[in-house]
């Protein structure tokens, strides 16, 4: 009994079920990974950068840009702008008519190129004149008719005058008999005497009345034919004026040059003249300039007209060309200012020509272009950047190198420019000068 009741086991406590954990999904992982791969890379990346850019900065901080003085042609200079124009120039322009009808169109039927070069007595242009040639046709029939009518005149006056004059050769004739009779009034009774002088005094009256009409009669001819002849020579010179108009409708060059077309409106538009479009008389249309006297008309503000005088030489330069650089000479100045139409109206600039000594085939009018006006050169003079000079309490100095380090010093200064100042005292040439100011660390 006793070995059965100890080898009776005692009941143990059952086990804690520990819960099961769900499995996690694949991308997840995945996911997670790369997420941990690219902190990797930018941790990495920033760690290999860091170094080169404090190299880089610590570079800049040391690298000082310089400049070496030497003697240099030294020019202050005026900017110019406008546009070029020729000097020696004629303008060509429609006809004046001379006719009564002045105020009728001109159509051209013939017109030499824009840009081509023509000589002294070239055809320029060509005015259609059939329109004028029939008017003076009708003109003509006109003096035709004026001048039948002088001579009809004439004829009937000549047929009026003879017809007078035989009644004037009566008249005479019946004075002459009547002072016959009354010569024997010795031989006649008192009341016969009477009777013959009351008929020589009649028959003279009458004669004295007929010559004085004769008198009248030829003044009031030759009125007449000088009013019909008056007639003619109007519709004459009507005529010839109008012969005239067609001879001047072929225009001619004046003087040898290049060919430069006027612009006019057209339909709304502005352009140049071509063949086909109407003209008034007096327009100018067409310019023959010569390319050998070109000049630019430019402006300049008033501030500065002060510094520019007559005979300076500027250098021209041109917005269509840029390699193209001409030479020129100043030689007007205008008296008085002007200012803009539309734009910058309280701005008054100064007119100033200036005439370019040299040619060249592009070079024609109305081009835009510009002009550095020379106002003061200096040869072999030590002129340094204006941004290697440092100016504190008024007196300007420069950072001259020597070996590594800068020393700063005082300068005498002398003209200046947009870009360079002349140095006078101070540095000597093939010194370096620093073009920024140098750290402390580089003094």
């Amino acid at each position: 009994m006793s070995a059965f009741a100890s080898s009776a086991a005692t009941p143990a406590p059952a086990p804690e079920r520990v819960p099961a954990v769900p499995p996690r999904p694949s991308g997840f992982r995945y996911k997670g990974l790369l997420l941990v791969a690219l902190l990797a890379a930018i941790a990495a990346g920033a760690w290999l950068l860091r170094p080169k850019k404090e190299q880089q900065k610590g570079a800049a901080q040391a690298v000082v840009r310089t400049f070496k003085v030497g003697p240099v042609t030294f020019e202050r200079t005026i900017r110019a702008a406008g546009t070029t124009s020729a000097r020696n120039f004629a303008n060509i322009v429609a006809p004046m008519m001379r006719g009564p009808d002045a105020g009728r169109a001109l159509v051209l039927i013939s017109l030499a190129k824009s840009g081509a070069l023509v000589k002294k007595g070239d055809l320029l242009a060509e005015i259609d004149p059939q329109g004028i040639k029939d008017h003076a046709d009708d003109v003509h029939a006109l003096v035709v008719q004026a001048d039948g009518d002088v001579r009809k005149r004439k004829a009937d006056q000549a047929i009026e005058r003879d017809s007078l004059r035989q009644t004037l050769t009566q008249a005479k004739a019946a004075l002459e008999k009547a002072t016959l009779d009354y010569k024997t009034t010795p031989i006649r009774m008192d009341i016969d005497r009477e009777l013959l002088k009351l008929s020589v005094d009649e028959a003279e009256a009458t004669y004295k009345e007929l010559v004085q009409e004769v008198k009248i009669q030829e003044a009031k001819h030759a009125a007449e034919i000088r009013i019909l002849e008056l007639t003619r020579d109007r519709h004459t010179r009507h005529r010839d004026r109008h012969r005239a108009d067609v001879e001047r409708f072929k225009l001619f060059a004046p003087m040898s040059g290049l060919v430069v077309m006027q612009s006019i409106w057209r339909g709304g538009d502005m352009g140049q003249v071509q063949v086909g479009d109407q003209l008034s008389p007096g327009q100018p249309f067409m310019k023959i300039v010569d390319t050998s006297s070109m000049q630019l008309e430019a402006m300049v503000n008033q501030a500065e007209s002060e510094e520019i005088r007559i005979g300076q030489q500027a250098e021209v330069h041109f917005d269509a060309f840029p390699d193209l650089e001409m030479k020129g000479r100043v030689y007007s100045i205008s008296a008085l200012a002007v200012s803009g139409w539309r734009q910058n109206y309280f701005i008054r600039s100064v007119p100033v020509n200036i005439s370019i000594k040299s040619t060249d085939t592009r070079l024609i009018p109305d081009l835009s272009a510009s002009a550095n006006i020379e106002l003061e050169a200096k040869s072999s003079a030590l002129a340094v950047p204006r941004e290697a000079v440092f100016d504190e309490g008024g007196k300007p100095s420069v950072f001259v190198k020597a070996g590594d380090a800068f020393q700063e010093r005082d300068v005498k200064l002398g003209p200046k420019n947009n870009t360079q100042y002349v140095v006078l005292a101070g540095l000597q040439p093939g010194e370096e000068i620093a073009l920024t100011r140098p750290s402390a660390e580089k003094r």
